[in-house]
């Protein structure tokens, strides 16, 4: 595949465009407006600003999921570079993946699992699996599906397929993020590997399993090795993060995965945090691929605080704890 990267300029009519959509997205007044609102059907009258359309005659999810595919088509269609959004595209793949894998292996129908706005249409994949024929998808992803159904037949564990098949996910955002030649998008990928497996060492440390186990579950594609990882003490994790995105994220980490570490929300929410800085970055560029990849992260962000808000109000906690459940707003 070509690694030759598309000039800024490209991106000029994209760029603006898409500097207009983010007038749209979901900021504090925003998300005040709807953690307030008297009731649910007043705080979602919100998301009518934001271009998600009214919610009458259907589930708020299928609502958020349909905008979301409807956008990264939207996006897609009018870049220069359509694998940068296939990035973005990747997790629905694999998610869908893994409820086929799971779903041949319990005799389940999972059909209402399956999410749109991957590369594949959940049609697709859903008729491929099941005549064993997977056509018209990248060739990392045929073998890791393969690999995923031979190895939860032969153990029988989920856990294991699905972390072949999460590492076959990063592995392919890494190829496709040095397909399109670009430092913005290597470097997001890079962060969101590292965000990950922090994440993981943190849960692995605090469940009490050893080096052997967290190398294993660990993904490709970091900045921080994989086996410096493993080898790391859980309190020196803050050290091999240092100076990057991801050094007070580490330093919170380091904390959190003691016995006594108590919960883990602040850690949380300043490992996305650092992923929302990083596209910041971008606020300050005209025009280029980076304002896309800011702003298809900011989308993945938002629909992750709607759903927050909605399941703290339903849940009924007051404000002060939703808030603090949300991470930084891009905008």
């Amino acid at each position: 595949m070509s690694q030759t990267r598309k000039k800024d300029t490209d991106y000029v009519t994209v760029s603006t465009r898409i500097h207009a959509m983010e007038n749209r997205l979901l900021n504090r007044e925003r998300i005040e407006r709807m953690i307030s609102a008297p009731s649910e059907d007043e705080a979602l009258k919100v998301l009518d600003e934001c271009g998600y359309g009214s919610t009458a005659g259907g589930s708020v999810e299928s609502r958020l999921a349909g905008a979301r595919a409807a956008l990264l088509d939207e996006v897609q269609a009018a870049v220069p570079e359509p694998r940068l959004v296939d990035v973005f595209r990747l997790k629905y793949d694999y998610h869908n993946a893994k409820a086929l894998v799971k779903g041949e292996a319990t005799g389940a129908d999972v059909r209402r699992l399956l999410v749109s706005g991957g590369r594949y249409s959940c049609r697709q994949l859903l008729e491929g699996f099941q005549k064993d024929a997977l056509s018209g998808v990248s060739a990392r992803f045929q073998q890791a599906v393969a690999a995923a159904r031979r190895i939860l037949a032969d153990t029988r564990d989920p856990q294991q397929c699905d972390i072949l098949l999460d590492k076959a996910c990063y592995e392919e955002m890494a190829r496709l993020a040095e397909d399109c030649a670009s430092p913005f998008l290597k470097g997001y990928v890079r962060l969101c590997a590292d965000t990950a497996n922090l994440r993981t060492a943190v849960r692995v440390a605090r469940m009490g399993k050893g080096s052997d186990f967290l190398l294993h579950v660990l993904l490709p594609g970091g900045s921080v090795a994989e086996s410096a990882l493993a080898a790391a003490r859980p309190e020196d994790l803050g050290s091999l993060f240092q100076a990057g995105a991801l050094e007070k994220a580490a330093r919170l980490g380091a904390r959190a995965a003691q016995p006594d570490g108590g919960p883990l929300l602040a850690f949380e929410r300043e490992c996305d945090n650092a992923l929302t800085r990083y596209v910041a970055a971008a606020k300050r560029v005209p025009f280029g691929e980076e304002p896309v990849i800011a702003f298809l992260h900011a989308k993945d962000a938002e629909l992750t605080a709607v759903r927050t808000i909605l399941s703290g109000r339903r849940a009924g906690l007051d404000e002060a704890m939703i808030w603090e459940r949300l991470r930084e707003c891009y905008v």
